[in-house]
């Protein structure tokens, strides 16, 4: 299977307007944060936010799959001692637009440094936030389990008669469980928690993530031969990890010296670039 990628010089609230609609499997993407990267994207105030993205989110829910997800990574601001609105009031835009935001995960920076301020501590965690056209949508969630833990060995040698049957919440959510099911088990479905470190190999950015970020959500939402976009390209890592996973790729990139950059390391590769 011939895997290529679509690497795109220019602003994506106009380039978007060229591609198929209904044509991508996934987006996934980090625009720049309110009021950061002001040295590179000239940075976007707080109360511009969703007046300055909401153009470019009806144009992603055109592109996108009625199966498809769209991942988008964003974190709060803070301002005189409090957090900004704008990712809340993102959210009910893109509501507003047609999405369905159907699911958020958090990254937890597991190894993020130790800092304090006057009135808060560091950030260790960013939000991804699922939207959707639809609620039936591709998901392959046997692609991310997890090992079951340690804890399954000693817990499930004994069970008791209570164990052997479902019982509910002591605190009234309706939730239950039952301790048998897990006998047997030596994988499980994950949290919507990833613990992931924020080391990456590309230092010609300022804001790249790490690679297994991008790679569990291709591997929960996609399969190979399927189109992965990010239209804040970047370093392009969402675009090299799909190309190692076997996905072809969008990428959208304002700054010629970032594109130029990808498109380099993606020809290397030998990946069809058009």
């Amino acid at each position: 299977m011939e895997i290529y990628a679509n690497l795109i010089l220019g602003d994506c609230k106009e380039k978007l307007k060229d591609l198929d609609s209904n044509s991508v499997d996934l987006i996934f993407t980090s625009p720049p944060y309110a009021d950061r990267r002001k040295n590179t994207y000239g940075g976007i105030h707080p109360d511009e936010y969703v007046e300055w993205f909401s153009p470019i989110g009806k144009e992603l829910l055109r592109v996108l799959k009625p199966s498809g997800t769209f991942i988008l990574n964003i974190k709060e601001k803070a301002i005189n001692g409090e957090r900004h609105t704008y990712v809340i009031e993102l959210i009910l835009e893109m509501k507003k637009i047609g999405w369905l935001w159907t699911e958020e995960f958090v990254w937890h920076k597991k190894n993020c440094y130790p800092g304090k301020w006057p009135n808060r501590f560091r950030d260790a965690w960013e939000r991804l936030l699922q939207f959707n056209k639809q609620r039936n949508f591709n998901m392959y969630q046997d692609k991310v389990k997890v090992p079951v833990g340690d804890w399954a060995e000693n817990r499930l040698k004994n069970l008791s008669d209570k164990d052997k049957e479902r019982v509910d919440s002591e605190v009234g959510s309706g939730f239950g469980k039952n301790i048998s099911n897990w006998v047997g088990r030596k994988k499980v479905y994950p949290t919507n928690v990833l613990h992931l470190a924020t080391e990456c190999s590309n230092k010609n950015h300022s804001a790249a993530f790490p690679e297994s970020l991008p790679e569990w959500f291709i591997k929960l939402f996609t399969k190979r031969g399927d189109l992965v976009m990010d239209p804040f390209m970047g370093s392009g890592t969402t675009i090299e990890v799909a190309q190692r996973m076997g996905r072809n790729s969008i990428g959208i990139e304002i700054m010629p010296e970032h594109y130029n950059m990808v498109r380099e390391k993606i020809k290397e590769k030998e990946i069809v670039i058009f």
